[in-house]
């Protein structure tokens, strides 16, 4: 899975649109917006459809606030 579309976001706490990278399928899922999110439970996440995860192509998104910043 990957994140297609961020909707709403307070402080770290987020929700998405999340697109698989195989079938296509989107599911709206929550999220938090640190490296270790981005770089190791979004690879992680299997598609409710097909049941695949992410590539090892898998390029996470940057965070919008660094990990050191409190927010």
């Amino acid at each position: 899975m990957r994140i297609k579309t961020i909707t709403r976001q307070h402080r770290r706490d987020f929700y998405a649109i999340y697109e698989c990278e195989h079938c296509g399928h989107t599911e709206k899922k929550y999220g938090y917006d640190d490296s270790y999110f981005h770089k190791e439970v979004i690879p992680k996440m299997k598609c409710s459809k097909c049941g695949k995860t992410a590539d090892e192509n898998y390029r996470p998104l940057g965070t919008k606030y660094p990990d050191w910043q409190i927010v």
